[in-house]
């Protein structure tokens, strides 16, 4: 038995002794060429000269690279065609590349960048989400999902709170930037090395651009060094350029961005507006809500309409609200084109529907938990269904809530917190407990398929090929075991292959935390088609006539009725060689019953939820606004996992990175739309002393899901926003030095946010609760 048991992931070792190669790590070529960006001074601004003589003199200078040179298309959008890969007329951001340097070495390259000379004309540009609203500055139309009537439901309500919320960008940070390589073979074809977690698109885009069909183009991902989103569709300008550089010269060509132009040049989670207006009775139950969300898409539209939409269909997370309209709109601004991000929209419209949910709960002067739990998806028909009109016929809500809870010892530990927050008087401490209610699929409906191939030897040592990239999350460790567990031989008889366009075609990002579901689906097809095939052969071989009873097992093979005779799983494969039967198979999956109509915004966009629940509690000092994060208890349901220990990993990831994008990760432009947080040293992600005294993980037993492989669930996404609590104990823990009411917390919570919303409290009025709506106090800090 290989699936559920905690196997390490495959590559461990050659992560910890650096042994594991990456893009940029492999042998260099004779001959390869280096590439380095020249770019814009200034958000938005008029091209008026480039001047390339300066440059073109540097001594190791091969060439410069402009729009002049491209063969195809000067285009890298993936969903419009508004991405120019070099701007002709205008610049669209700050740090945008105009001219890209060829180089004997890096060094030379960046030297000859230096020396190019580009006049501007500064124009006025757009720098935030309420400027672009002001302006009119959008990418695409409103989208809107409506279910019942809210704007009666709101009149008759019994309270009404309305409200915005700025919710922050947040940069991916991979520790492997931004890669490529491409190298020509001489006769019009190009074998490119990506950093990329979409090689279909990554190919696609470089065959747009050199003006060549797709087959001439081969993509190759060896491993990522994190991702995050962040190299779904952004890993292809790079490859496009060094493309086009290796078009132009004949030779090999490397790109790799360093940490500043990585982050200057690249999309982020995109920062996000949501206005809301909400109704609720006097024990905390929402009526109906009127919400809009304003996504910052930046200056090309990139993945932002899916992201937009995953955002409105998660406005409700985890909560019944039986009237309610929601809208989007992506704004355009003069900032980085941004992206996917882990969560994909998701998060930013659950901590919309959090916010509310907090105010009011202290509105009425109820425990924010009892208010969650009261409007929690319930049980069946309308109150178990979502706004877009899915019911969720697995919900497990109250299962991980009230685990989760008992686990904890929330009531207790409650107590005791309001005991010592009574004789602290500059440190108090707060107790939060959020759940999650996250939809697997993507949410283009094409993207919901994979392929394998399987490729068994003469010897019985197998490569297993699928399309799925790894970038460190275990999906090659999983796809192993369900390949070794289909088959019945042992895992060390694989070699996983790297993902590449020539082995499996047309493949789907490896995102939407559906890697797993849709690839290990297609290796399983693939395996069970070369079992029937040596089921037959290894019947002859033990002298029976009924291969349905064949079992595969333990390495060996054997018949179900009579175990005692059996043959080793490699004699069975060199009889089928000598008998000659194919010893090769592709695999194919399509996730079933999906369906989406977006004008309507109804439909069935997900295969099924995950769910999950988190305890955190924080301790505030009041008089520097730093907080410590002193214990954890999270209860995630991963279904039937096949690894828990990579799942482990998975959940822990997710949530620390989710909490680093709520207290601490903070992106900030100054007024000319320069980014001035773009190295370790201004944007801070958590570090091991970030990471709680106590974390306790629990992946939800008994737990199977259907129709999925081997039972198991998607984790890669769905723990993020577990971190919710994290945002909710501290909200607590700033409540305790005042004297109750709203509390206004900005996002991210960083010390000078907690410790403004420390003095806010501390200034507010004896709230008196019992239903009395108090006015929103504290003015939350505008999206940059």
């Amino acid at each position: 038995m290989v699936i559920g048991i905690r196997k390490p992931h495959e590559s461990a070792e050659g992560h910890v002794t650096g042994k594991a190669i990456y893009t940029d790590e492999q042998r260099i070529l004779a001959g390869m060429l280096s590439l380095y960006p020249v770019t814009a001074p200034h958000a938005k601004a008029r091209i008026l000269n480039i001047d390339l003589a300066a440059a073109l003199a540097v001594e190791g200078c091969v060439t410069l690279l402009n729009a002049a040179d491209v063969p195809g298309h000067n285009n890298t959008g993936v969903i419009v065609a508004d991405e120019m890969l070099f701007p002709t007329e205008e610049v669209s951001h700050w740090g945008q590349a105009v001219v890209w340097a060829v180089g004997t070495t890096e060094a030379a390259a960046r030297k000859a960048a230096e020396k190019v000379l580009v006049e501007y004309e500064p124009l006025e540009p757009v720098l935030t989400v309420a400027a672009a609203i002001a302006t009119q500055s959008f990418h695409t139309r409103t989208q809107t999902i409506r279910r019942g009537d809210p704007a009666a439901a709101l009149h008759q309500t019994d309270h009404r709170l309305s409200g915005e919320l700025a919710v922050n960008p947040q940069d991916h940070f991979y520790l492997e930037t931004q890669t490529s390589w491409v190298i020509p073979d001489g006769e019009g074809h190009y074998q490119v090395y990506s950093s990329t977690q979409h090689p279909s698109e990554t190919q696609t885009i470089v065959a747009e651009v050199l003006g060549i069909s797709r087959n001439q183009v081969v993509v190759t991902c060896p491993r990522m060094g994190g991702a995050f989103g962040g190299k779904e569709s952004q890993a292809n300008p790079y490859a496009a350029v060094a493309a086009i550089a290796a078009h132009k010269t004949g030779c090999p060509v490397r790109v790799k961005l360093n940490r500043e132009h990585d982050m200057t040049l690249t999309g982020k989670r995109h920062g996000f507006l949501g206005r809301y207006d909400v109704g609720f009775t006097q024990d905390g139950k929402i009526t109906a809500l009127d919400a809009h969300l304003y996504a910052d898409g930046g200056w090309s539209l990139d993945l932002s309409p899916p992201v937009l939409s995953r955002a409105m269909l998660h406005i409700d997370n985890a909560y019944y609200i039986p009237h309610l309209e929601v809208r989007g709109d992506i704004v355009r601004t003069n900032k980085v084109s941004n992206t996917a991000f882990r969560g994909f929209g998701g998060p930013q419209g659950m901590l919309v529907i959090e916010e509310v949910m907090d105010r009011i709960a202290r509105t009425l002067n109820l425990p924010p938990e009892l208010v969650r739990e009261r409007n929690f998806y319930h049980g069946t028909g309308d109150t178990n269904t979502t706004h877009y009109g899915q019911e969720l016929f697995d919900n497990r809500l109250m299962r991980v809530w009230e685990e989760v809870q008992a686990k904890a010892h929330f009531d207790a530990r409650k107590e005791e917190i309001a005991q010592f927050n009574q004789t602290s008087t500059y440190k108090k401490r707060g107790l939060a407990i959020t759940p999650v209610k996250f939809g697997i699929s993507f949410n283009k409906v094409c993207y919901n398929q994979a392929g394998a191939l399987l490729l068994i030897y003469a010897d019985g040592s197998i490569q297993l090929n699928h399309g799925g990239t790894e970038m460190g999350q275990g999906l090659h460790t999983k796809m192993l075991q369900v390949a070794a567990q289909t088959l019945g031989v042992d895992l060390q008889r694989f070699r996983m292959m790297h993902t590449s366009t020539d082995k499996v075609p047309n493949t789907s990002a490896t995102a939407a935390s559906s890697g797993s579901d849709l690839n290990g689906q297609a290796v399983k097809d693939a395996c069970e088609t070369l079992k029937a095939r040596l089921a037959p052969v290894a019947a002859r071989l033990l002298g029976y006539d009924a291969p349905e009873d064949i079992v595969f097992e333990g390495d060996q093979v054997f018949c179900r009725t009579y175990p005692a005779a059996r043959v080793a799983f490699e004699q069975v494969v060199e009889e089928a060689y000598n008998s000659r039967i194919s010893l090769s198979a592709t695999g194919y999956y399509r996730t079933p019953n999906l369906s989406w109509d977006p004008v309507a915004g109804k439909g069935r966009p997900f295969y099924y939820f995950a769910y999950g629940a988190a305890v955190s509690e924080v301790e505030v000092d009041g008089l520097t606004g730093t907080f410590k994060l002193r214990q954890v208890d999270i209860v995630h349901d991963v279904g039937e996992s096949i690894n828990p220990l990579v799942d482990r990993g998975q959940v822990e990831g997710a949530f620390v990175q989710g909490m680093g994008w709520l207290t601490m990760e903070e992106l900030v432009w100054d007024e000319t739309g320069r980014l001035r947080t773009f190295a370790p040293s201004t944007y801070k992600i958590p570090t091991v002393s970030e990471i709680p005294e106590r974390f306790e993980v629990h992946l939800l037993e008994r737990a199977a899901q259907d129709g999925v492989i081997y039972g198991s669930k998607a984790v890669g996404e769905p723990p993020f926003m577990l971190a919710m609590s994290v945002r909710e104990a501290i909200r607590a823990a700033v409540a305790a030095f005042g004297q109750g009411g709203e509390v206004c917390l900005s996002t991210p919570a960083t010390p000078e946010a907690i410790l403004a919303a420390v003095e806010a409290v501390q200034a507010l009025p004896l709230s008196r609760g019992g239903g009395q709506v108090i006015p929103q106090t504290a003015v939350f800090k505008p999206l940059e």
